[in-house]
């Protein structure tokens, strides 16, 4: 037991190993109790900052807390300076990535937790994934460069060549930062959302994904429309889903043979047909114009929703109404013909010409 192994008696090295495995069971220990006490209290009442302490809380791993151990195992021998500089930068590793383990799955757990509670919100699912993206690239960014600089490097130099590649890489690439920071931009200002319904210069569809460089849109004939972020937002874009009520005109043209009083009465009873019907405002029936081959009228009114289905059906009822309802008027729609009266002086009838008979010769 008295022999020595480098600088150190076997007893001490029992004894470090003992409070190395000490060190690390009571670690384990710990985590394990305060996950079952986090988890029993979420039990009685969810709280999502204590699901997301579970989550990382329970990514510790058992690597790190051997090497945490065998750090406290180490220092109560005599090493070389070099072998207690080596451990000691290896415990702060250990720490640093344990952290942005921590981080990285407490980020996991607070997106699966915000989809969950937003499934009716594909906006709020999409920004949120986005800056869980961008949160967990940072944080392990950080963490790196902290154990670079751990481990001797001279971080300055690298951040500051990081900067000029940086430079050259964007200039390289406008392109797809641009299309980059369209997407950042779509994230946060939300022109539409994942299962909005756009329409794109002569392009209509369902947005399906939000990526980092295009948008995906599947349109009504089935196929996939592939936007780059940075084109899209410079385009028009119509969001029919953020319609609160769709505005209809329609136009009716009528005989020229419609008397008067039929004419005058037509937009009173366009109208009580119109407002009959269940969300719909009216707004408007004049008799708007006269023209060569009718008379016409220019109905208008507000379907007090975006569903498309609801304003066919709509139309499609106030059009049979106002048909059935011209003909209990007696009223005919004006057709597309033209009638041509002649009149003037009578064409003479030709006479014969009188009969001459030839002298003999």
């Amino acid at each position: 037991m008295n022999h020595i192994i480098l600088g150190n008696p076997v007893t001490d090295w029992l004894i470090a190993l003992v409070a190395a495995v000490a060190v690390a069971a009571g670690l384990d220990a710990v985590k394990a109790i305060l996950v079952r006490r986090i988890r029993s209290l979420t039990a009685e009442r969810a709280s999502r900052p204590r699901g997301v302490l579970v989550a990382a809380l329970s990514s510790t791993r058992l690597l790190v807390l051997a090497i945490l151990g065998l750090y406290a195992g180490a220092s109560l021998l005599a090493l070389p300076d070099k072998a207690q500089l080596f451990i000691g930068r290896a415990a702060i590793a250990a720490i640093l990535v344990q952290c942005a383990i921590w981080g990285d799955h407490g980020v996991r757990s607070w997106l699966a937790s915000t989809r969950a509670q937003q499934a009716d919100d594909p906006g709020r699912a999409t920004s949120s994934a986005a800056i869980g993206f961008l949160l967990r690239v940072l944080l392990w960014a950080v963490v790196v460069l902290m154990i670079l600089d751990n481990l001797g490097v001279n971080i300055t130099t690298l951040v500051a060549s990081l900067g000029i590649g940086g430079i050259a890489v964007a200039l390289a690439v406008q392109s797809i930062l641009g299309d980059l920071f369209a997407s950042l931009s779509i994230v946060l200002d939300k022109p539409f959302v994942i299962g909005d319904f756009i329409i794109v210069d002569n392009a209509m569809g369902t947005v399906e994904h939000v990526g980092l460089k295009t948008t995906r849109v599947r349109s009504l004939g089935g196929e996939q429309i592939v936007f780059s972020n940075a084109a899209l937002l410079k385009s028009r874009i119509h969001n029919l889903r953020r319609m609160e009520a769709r505005r209809v005109v329609f136009g009716l043209e009528v005989s020229h043979e419609t008397p008067e009083p039929s004419l005058r009465a037509l937009p009173g009873l366009i109208e009580a047909i119109v407002a009959a019907q269940p969300q719909v405002r009216f707004d408007r029936a004049h008799f708007k114009g006269m023209t060569a081959p009718a008379f016409s009228y220019e109905v208008v009114y507000f379907v007090d929703t975006a569903d498309y289905r609801v304003f066919m059906d709509v139309q499609q009822e106030i059009y049979l109404r106002i048909v059935a309802m011209l003909a209990e008027q007696g009223v005919k729609l004006a057709l597309p013909a033209q009638t041509v009266h002649l009149a003037g002086r009578q064409a003479a009838v030709p006479q014969p010409l009188p009969h001459v008979e030839k002298a003999a010769a």
